[in-house]
C-alpha cells in the first residue's frame, strides 16, 4: 500500500525533510572538502554515504537508514557530529536538530488575531513604515505608511497577502526590488529554516504547494535545501512615485516562540527620510490603486 504525502504522519514528514536535506547538503560537498583523497571517476556527486558515516564516527548502515527516512532513535551528540562532517552553518545546524525533533521546541501555533495593542503601535510610528508578520510571512497588520509605499496590498484578499505570495506571482511587488536577485533566495532560505518546525500544519503546507505550483523559480530555490535564520539589515524599495529607497529594517518579537513579529523600517539616509515624510502626506491616489490593481492581476 502507497502512502501519499498528504497521509503522512508529522513524524514521519519530518523525517523525510531530514533525509533530502541530508542528502542535499553530502552532495555539496567534494571528498577534498574533508580531506580525503579521491582515486578515479566517481559516479555520484559529493560524498559517499560512508564517506560521510566514517567521518562523523557513526555506522553506514545507521546512517543510510537516516537518509531513507527510517523511524530511528537520534541522540544530539550524533547529530552535532553530522553538523561538523557536512560543514554546516549555524543555520543548517539549528535546522538539523529541528528536523530531527531535538530543537527548542515550544508551540507550533500561529495566530492571524492582532492584539489591540499592538495595533496601536503600528499607528503611532507616524512615516516609519511597519508590518506585523508571522513566522509564514502572512501579514497579519501593517501600518498607513507600509501600505503607501506597497498599495498593491489594498486590492489583495488577505490570503494573498504572505510575503513569499507576493515576490514570486505578483509583478508589482517584484518590480519594487531592485536587489531581487539576492534577496529572494535569502528570503526562501529563511521560509525553509522555520519551516522545520512547521511542517506537518496544514496552513505550511499549503502555501508550499500553491507556491511549487505556481512558481518555477521558488521551486528550483527550494530545491537548494538552503537555510537561514531571521535577519536585521538594510532593504532597498523601489516607489514608482518616490524612487529608490533605503530602509533599515528591525523585528520586534511579539512571540519568538511562533515567529510573530513586528519589523519597523526606518531611513538610512536623508533622501529617503525626506522621501517618507513626503509620502505620510500626499493623498492616497484612487486611481493609482486602480491601476496597480489592474497589473496585479493581469
Amino acid at each position: 500500500m502507497t502512502v501519499t504525502a498528504a497521509r503522512l504522519d508529522p513524524d514521519a514528514l519530518r523525517r523525510r525533510e531530514l533525509a533530502s536535506f541530508l542528502r542535499s547538503r553530502r552532495e555539496r560537498l567534494h571528498p577534498d572538502d574533508v580531506g580525503l583523497a579521491t582515486f578515479g571517476r566517481r559516479r555520484t556527486p559529493g560524498l559517499r554515504r560512508e564517506e560521510v558515516a566514517q567521518l562523523a564516527g557513526v555506522g553506514v548502515t545507521w546512517y543510510t537508514w537516516l537518509e531513507q527516512g527510517r523511524d530511528i532513535n537520534v541522540s544530539v551528540q550524533v547529530l552535532e557530529a553530522l553538523a561538523r562532517t557536512l560543514r554546516f552553518d549555524r543555520h543548517e545546524r539549528a535546522h538539523l536538530l529541528a528536523l530531527a525533533g531535538a530543537g527548542a521546541g515550544g508551540s507550533t501555533a500561529t495566530h492571524r488575531t492582532v492584539p489591540d495593542g499592538v495595533l496601536a503601535v503600528l499607528a503611532q510610528l507616524g512615516s516609519a513604515p511597519a508590518v506585523v508578520m508571522n513566522a509564514r510571512r502572512d501579514l497579519l497588520a501593517y501600518n498607513d505608511a507600509y501600505e503607501r509605499i506597497f498599495p498593491v496590498l489594498a486590492q489583495l484578499p488577505v490570503e494573498e497577502r504572505n510575503i513569499l505570495w507576493l515576490v514570486f506571482t505578483h509583478p508589482v511587488w517584484r518590480s519594487s526590488m531592485p536587489d531581487w536577485e539576492t534577496a529572494v533566495p535569502r528570503l526562501v532560505a529563511q521560509f525553509r529554516g522555520a519551516m522545520a518546525e512547521h511542517v506537518a500544519e496544514p496552513a505550511w503546507k499549503d502555501l508550499l504547494k500553491r507556491l511549487l505550483d505556481a512558481s518555477p523559480e521558488f521551486a528550483a530555490l527550494w530545491e537548494r535545501h538552503e537555510v537561514l535564520g531571521p535577519e536585521t539589515g538594510c532593504k532597498r524599495f523601489l516607489h514608482a512615485q518616490f524612487g529608490l529607497l533605503r530602509l533599515d529594517f528591525t523585528h520586534l518579537w511579539l512571540d519568538q516562540r511562533i515567529g510573530t513579529r513586528m519589523t519597523v523600517y526606518t531611513p538610512a539616509d536623508e533622501a529617503t527620510r525626506a522621501s517618507l515624510t513626503l509620502l505620510a502626506a500626499a493623498p492616497v491616489d484612487s486611481a493609482a490603486r486602480a491601476d496597480v490593481a489592474e497589473l496585479v492581476h493581469r
